[in-house]
């Protein structure tokens, strides 16, 4: 009787305790919450903008979405810390499911200002240097050729006068194409060579070594392969893959947990939003192809493209630069670093999109205000070939954080998104 008693007593206890471990674990999962910012952040009160500018800005990113210029579109606006608005419109595709705060976004070239902040780390370290040829980390860009021609390379190369270093290398001057029109001989090679598919980055490197440069290293700006460059060097110089480092360095301390070079079949299917491309002749939106798989790693790791993120994520990275490089007690950079990539690196060098400088990994504006572009000076911005976009001004401490899915140009009179959410934000700002 005793002993029945016991054992009895003993499953009241064992069944009280598993409910409380089950009861504790529930509510922690039940009270664990996203970082900052969701949708909730959004602060109920706040100066520094016009209710009626926010609402003007809302209606004309709206606009693009009802007129069916975008299938869907996500921004955030932050100042001083604080979420100031997150709005969403449409679908992740047309009649597709809606642009939820889960919503995957390719977002191409935005991937280039990680890949900055990854090589500003390892500049503090005392990793490279900016006068540090390119050969010193990848010695098989030693033989270098320029084209003099721009309808042919069979002829009319010349050697490059000398390595490109590594501020020409972070800053798209050291002469590299990138294949992204058949305008000249250079790109054509490029695009015959196609680095982009191969494997790894040793192998695309292998490819990009026989591809002439477009002029004679820091002679001017062009847009490049160069971020794939560094992303190269990045691994030579840590011994681990880009992603990995990316994902140790900036992603899990920075809790950007949905930022990533591939997907799961699931997320690849329900989350990723759809990029579209106007047919030029028809007028209607087509699906544009991916390049290559996000599900399958039979590619490399690209740096100056290859990432797929969320809205979530890209602000929490925006907030980190205007918090001089730390975030929610994570430093990932010095703020002298985060000055530093934020400033111009090509001097007079002429030729960036708009007229701007440039910093190690994005655009920095030199010009004073205008109507047209009322950002001040200091600003720091760049974005995707698939329509996503952000800004950084330290000055007012403000960052906005674009996306959509669209590629090309999106037909006679629409909506400027870019430029336009710009100019509505400064209008909408309290002087």
């Amino acid at each position: 009787m005793q002993r029945n008693q016991a054992l009895a007593i003993g499953r009241i206890w064992l069944t009280a305790g598993l409910a409380s471990v089950l009861a504790a674990c529930t509510t922690l999962h039940a009270g664990t919450t996203p970082a900052w910012p969701t949708k909730a952040d959004v602060v109920a009160t706040q100066s520094a903008f016009t209710a009626e500018g926010l609402q003007s800005l809302d209606a004309r990113l709206k606009e693009a979405v009802d007129k069916g210029e975008v299938a869907g579109l996500q921004y955030a606006l932050v100042k001083d810390g604080k979420l100031v608005a997150w709005n969403t419109f449409g679908a992740q595709s047309y009649d597709g499911p809606p642009v939820t705060d889960d919503t995957i976004f390719r977002i191409r070239s935005m991937t280039k200002p990680i890949v900055g902040v990854a090589m500003m780390q390892l500049w503090e370290q005392g990793k490279w240097k900016p006068e540090d040829p390119i050969t010193k980390f990848l010695p098989e860009l030693g033989n270098l050729k320029v084209a003099t021609k721009s309808d042919t390379i069979e002829d009319g190369l010349v050697p490059a006068n000398r390595p490109p270093n590594m501020n020409e290398v972070m800053t798209h001057t050291a002469g590299f194409g990138y294949g992204l029109s058949a305008g000249n001989a250079v790109d054509k090679a490029f695009q015959a060579n196609n680095p982009h598919a191969q494997p790894n980055l040793s192998a695309a490197m292998n490819r990009l070594k026989d591809i002439p440069l477009l002029f004679q290293p820091g002679e001017r700006w062009s847009y490049s392969y160069t971020v794939d460059v560094q992303a190269a060097a990045l691994e030579k110089i840590t011994g681990i893959t880009l992603g990995n480092y990316l994902k140790q360095n900036i992603f899990t301390p920075l809790a950007m947990n949905d930022t990533a070079f591939f997907l799961s079949e699931a997320d690849y299917k329900n989350r990723l939003a759809v990029v579209y491309q106007r047919n030029a002749q028809s007028g209607v939106k087509e699906v544009f192809p991916d390049g290559y798989s996000f599900t399958i790693p039979n590619h490399h790791e690209s740096g100056g493209g290859g990432l797929t993120s969320t809205t979530h994520d890209y602000v929490r990275f925006v907030q980190m630069l205007l918090n001089d490089g730390s975030l929610d007690g994570k430093q990932i950079l010095k703020p002298e670093t985060v000055k530093a990539m934020m400033s111009n690196h090509i001097g007079d060098l002429k030729g960036v999109f708009g007229g701007a400088g440039f910093g190690w990994g994005g655009a920095v504006k030199l010009a004073a205000p205008t109507d047209a572009s009322p950002a001040p000076a200091g600003m720091y911005d760049w974005f995707g070939i698939d329509g996503t976009w952000f800004w950084v001004d330290p000055v007012n401490n403000i960052g906005f954080v674009g996306m959509i899915q669209r590629r090309g140009n999106p037909g006679p009179g629409a909506i400027n998104l870019r430029g336009e959410s710009q100019q509505l934000v400064y209008k909408a700002l309290v002087k």
